[in-house]
């Protein structure tokens, strides 16, 4: 029996939208608010689904404290209250958009969930916008 299992996650964290290879008219098209030179911040949600068989020894897909314990110290730890553009290797690269924060979050979990088990990491940057890693099927 395959089934998924979802552990919720929250962090508060700042950003600023921008690439310095725009100049600054193309940037304020393209970024427009989230662009401030003085950041801005979220309050990110965070859904982690897993999805395996579940374990006829257990009745688990996975357990959901040892999901909570890779959350915390892979995810919360790493971002709640940092300002992501200077505070978090990753992102010295990459844009901080939710697409790239969402796609990271993923990388860092999948290193730690076994491959025998399919993650999906859905990001809320607000609670009308979201990103999914994996893209979903539809």
């Amino acid at each position: 029996m395959r089934l998924s299992v979802y552990r919720r996650a929250h962090f508060n964290a700042a950003h600023r939208i921008y690439n310095p290879a725009l100049d600054d008219a193309k940037t304020e098209a393209v970024f427009g608010l989230c662009n401030n030179p003085y950041f801005h911040g979220h309050n990110y949600e965070l859904e982690v689904c897993v999805t395996g068989e579940v374990d006829p020894q257990t009745g688990y897909v996975y357990d959901l404290g040892k999901l909570q314990q890779i959350i915390e110290l892979e995810v919360e730890k790493k971002l709640d209250h940092k300002n992501l553009n200077l505070q978090v290797a990753e992102f010295q690269t990459l844009i901080p958009s939710a697409e790239h924060i969402c796609f990271v979050i993923y990388t860092w979990l999948r290193q730690h969930i076994e491959s025998e088990y399919d993650i999906r990491v859905r990001l809320w940057e607000t609670p009308r916008n979201s990103v999914c890693f994996p893209a979903e099927n539809h």
